[in-house]
């Protein structure tokens, strides 16, 4: 069954020159297309609403001032799977604990900067997709 989800590749990869490498893994994944790709500084705005289920945990405040800290590219990926599949190519919030080949395990350094966000479930891919590509929803 063919879905659409959410990627942002977070300001680390950004300025870590790391969106072409991670662009062409997401590409290389046979079945799944890139169908918006955009790169943007994010307001608070925004975040605030991404982000609206944290609000009152400890690392809220951290994590909207780390990610407004500099662009990020905005994507929508559509294929076959493509919510787990994009979750398990991005791997475990800890990089640590994330395999060789995911794009934590490869890139991560630190739990907070980790790279990429990928849409946990159809549910939030449609109500992400909505806040970041209103057009496209």
């Amino acid at each position: 069954m063919s879905q659409r989800t959410l990627v942002l590749l977070k300001p680390d990869a950004v300025a870590r020159g790391l969106v072409g490498e991670i662009i062409g893994r997401i590409e290389r994944k046979a079945g799944w297309t890139i169908r918006a790709l955009e790169l943007r500084t994010l307001d608070r705005a925004i975040l605030e609403q991404h982000y609206a289920e944290h609000v009152g945990r400890e690392f809220y405040e951290p994590l909207l001032a780390f990610m407004s800290s500099g662009p990020v590219a905005a994507l929508i990926v559509e294929g076959e799977r493509v919510i787990e599949g994009m979750r398990t190519l991005a791997g475990p919030t800890d990089p640590i604990k994330a395999q060789g080949g995911s794009i934590r395990g490869d890139f991560g350094t630190i739990t907070r900067e980790n790279l990429i966000h990928a849409s946990d479930s159809e549910q939030s891919a449609e109500r992400e997709i909505k806040i970041f590509f209103p057009a496209a929803a």
